[in-house]
């Protein structure tokens, strides 16, 4: 359902974003999440169960929404993911899924843990975190999502259009097919 009220996304996807699936997808889900945020830790397995359900129709992006007035180790999360990324897309990935898999260990022995896990070089990972060098990155994702109208998490956009369902799994993989369907006849 698409009403004057519904919320769209302002920045649209591209080279800086981490996704996940083929450009030609026909549907694009945008993900603005929190590695602290309990709701984002269950919707984790839904988005893959989903990828797995939906295969090359869908391309996933996630974008960084620390809520660091709830989430004390959110942000630092996020600049792990992002320093683990400018060692390569899958690093990225592989810590993404470390920092959701281990949501109630994100201190930052543990994101060390989590780089070594990963194969990142460690010494320019708590290097480049000691530096705050993605700050500035994650910041940037935060403030896209404000302008989108992202105000909690997990927030989903589907084909850039903000998915006011819930995101349980049926849910969400309805919205999706409509949202294929609906590409298809675009067509």
């Amino acid at each position: 359902m698409t009403t004057a009220e519904t919320a769209h996304l302002t920045l649209p996807v591209g080279e800086r974003d981490h996704v996940q699936g083929s450009p030609e997808a026909p549907v694009t889900l945008v993900e603005y999440g929190d590695y602290e945020c309990p709701y984002c830790g269950e919707a984790y397995p839904i988005v893959k169960e989903l990828q797995r359900r939906v295969g090359d129709r869908l391309r996933f992006v996630f974008r960084n929404f620390p809520l660091t007035n709830a989430h004390p180790h959110a942000e630092h999360a996020a600049e792990a993911a992002e320093t683990a990324a400018a060692q390569g897309e899958d690093r990225f990935w592989a810590m993404h899924d470390r920092l959701y898999e281990h949501q109630r260990a994100l201190d930052d022995a543990h994101l060390e843990g989590y780089a070594a896990d990963a194969g990142l070089d460690v010494e320019r990972f708590d290097r480049e975190m000691e530096e705050g060098r993605y700050q500035a990155r994650v910041r940037e994702d935060f403030l896209s999502g404000v302008r989108s109208g992202v105000n909690g998490t997990p927030t989903f956009f589907i084909n850039g259009v903000r998915h006011d369902d819930s995101y349980a799994l049926e849910v969400l993989q309805a919205a999706v097919e409509r949202a294929a369907a609906a590409s298809v006849e675009e067509a």
